[in-house]
């Protein structure tokens, strides 16, 4: 099976997920999506309190060499458990996600282009931007109204960790990308732009 791999990534908020949202609208089963977030390291030996203290915005937060493992299965054709992380409690939950391989992969989070041994896996990159009030605004509405976080907590964090780790890790990793998005799912020329090479993708491989 011919595989094609591509990678979205961009800040909190930025509209990756509508992005993605938008193509498996359109491509439904043809595309196995691997999320970065998933890949959050399990801490056990810490209670809640000390887990909330932890920074989540660093690449040393993620084991993202077991991302790569799995991204290098399927792209060989093998399925995998990938694990499930709970954000309500920070820490990742007993289940695990069954998936299996496809023409298309879609792996996304917020620092996959960080790590070269990830970004080399991928045949497209796509680095969604958009504005930073507009993703602080993004982050909130979801942290507060999915994730069972106060406003006061998702403020606290975005300012001593989030930002700093954006300017630190992400935003330098958009010069990797091969395309960028502004407003993600909202740019409908972009995503026509790549739903037709996906189309092209999936005629040609069946």
């Amino acid at each position: 099976m011919d595989v094609l791999v591509i990678g979205i990534a961009g800040g909190t908020g930025s509209g990756k997920t509508t992005l993605m949202k938008n193509l498996i609208g359109q491509f439904g089963d043809r595309i196995t999506v691997l999320s970065h977030d998933n890949y959050y390291r399990r801490h056990d030996e810490l209670p809640y309190e000390e887990r909330c203290k932890l920074n989540y915005d660093e690449p040393a937060a993620l084991e993202t060499e077991l991302m790569v493992e799995h991204l290098a299965k399927l792209r060989n054709g093998e399925p995998v458990d990938c694990p499930v992380y709970d954000f309500t409690v920070h820490n990742r939950s007993q289940e695990v996600l069954h998936l299996e391989p496809r023409s298309v992969i879609m792996v996304e989070g917020i620092m996959i282009f960080e790590n070269k041994e990830l970004r080399d896996l991928m045949d497209i990159k796509i680095f969604v931007d958009t504005d930073a009030d507009i993703r602080l605004c993004r982050r909130i509405k979801r942290d507060v109204n999915k994730r069972g976080r106060s406003m006061e907590s998702v403020l606290e964090q975005y300012q001593q960790t989030v930002k700093p780790m954006h300017d630190q890790y992400v935003e330098p990793s958009k010069k990797f990308a091969d395309l960028v998005v502004l407003e993600g799912g909202k740019n409908l020329v972009a995503l026509d732009m790549i739903m037709n090479r996906l189309q092209r993708h999936l005629e040609q491989n069946g």
